[in-house]
């Protein structure tokens, strides 16, 4: 399938083009229309973190899949300043200043408060999932050795939008991250993290507070913890949506 590409701004000028005709495997998504355009232009490689998309003129994220005929829009940081969303999936390690970095991204002059959170791994094991009873008991009492994160990564995406547009309903507060990992995360390493950011201390704690406890209820991230001789998938049925649980 044929795809146009439209650069603008810093990308048109490291491109030296306003537009890329692309051609792409069947079922291509947005990730994949950025790879090839590095691969033509790798000058446009750093700005990865910084660059956002748009399907059609509808702002995508990087795993949704493209038609033939599509354009897709690369969109760098806008005149506005700050980010507004960072919602992620990765597949390494968190550096140690993620927080601070999120934060940098994220917050503006007017904002007074910025309330990160970190999710770490644990050695004491977690609830079983439906099902796995009988392999927890045969675990019991011994310590978790790592732990593995397996998702839908565009449906994990989705969600993620879905409890950022509530948060931004609900308090206020339109300037948040949520990163998690996927892959196997060592026992004591950050798994998930969250900032709020916002001119007022209590949205910033609410909208962080309701970012991990609906990220953990709805988003199609399974987790294994991993004992010397097997493992065990824990967790519970997703809600698929706030109105169920949420307050």
């Amino acid at each position: 399938m044929r795809i146009r590409v439209r650069l603008f701004a810093i990308q048109r000028e490291l491109a030296g083009t306003r537009e890329v005709p692309l051609d792409l495997a069947e079922g291509g998504s947005v990730e994949d229309a950025w790879k090839a355009l590095v691969a033509r232009y790798p000058a446009l490689a750093p700005g990865r973190a910084f660059v956002r998309f748009a399907r059609n003129a509808d702002y995508a994220e990087p795993g949704t899949p493209l038609s033939d005929g599509d354009e897709l829009a690369v969109i760098p940081p806008v005149s506005g300043g700050a980010e507004e969303r960072i919602l992620e999936l990765r597949d390494q390690p968190f550096a140690p200043d993620i927080l601070a970095d999120l934060e940098a991204r994220l917050a503006m002059p007017e904002d007074g408060a910025v309330v990160g959170f970190i999710g770490r791994t644990r050695t004491t094991p977690g609830t079983p999932a439906p099902g796995q009873e009988a392999e927890a008991a045969r675990h019991a009492g011994r310590s978790v050795e790592s732990l593995e994160y397996e998702a839908h990564e565009p449906m994990v995406l989705g969600v993620l939008g879905q409890i950022a547009d509530e948060i931004r309903d609900r308090f206020g507060v339109q300037r948040l991250a949520i990163v998690h990992r996927t892959g196997d995360v060592p026992l004591g390493e950050a798994s998930v993290a969250i900032v709020a950011v916002a001119p007022h201390r209590d949205s910033a704690f609410d909208a962080a507070r309701y970012a991990i406890d609906e990220t953990k209820a709805r988003a199609p991230i399974w987790k294994a913890e991993r004992f010397e001789d097997g493992h065990i998938w824990i967790g519970e049925p997703a809600r698929t949506t706030a109105e169920d649980g949420a307050t």
